[in-house]
């Protein structure tokens, strides 16, 4: 039997295609309005989406350069 090498944990580079992008936007919408439905019940856990939100926001503007 020959050794298997498993790359859990590897890291693909996102390309700067149209599904990334689309993905991304998404992803951002998607945790704002997670934040914004629990603004009153849960400060940390709005606070984790809204950092989620700003990391994908600077993604984006980098894609876009």
């Amino acid at each position: 039997m020959e050794n298997q090498y498993c790359k859990v944990g590897s890291v693909t580079p996102m390309t700067a295609n149209r599904n990334v992008i689309s993905l991304l936007e998404y992803q951002y919408q998607n945790f704002l309005e997670k934040a914004g439905n629990l603004e009153y019940t849960d400060a940390k856990l709005v606070e984790f989406f809204e950092q989620k939100a700003k990391k994908i926001q600077k993604i984006l503007e980098n894609m876009m350069k």
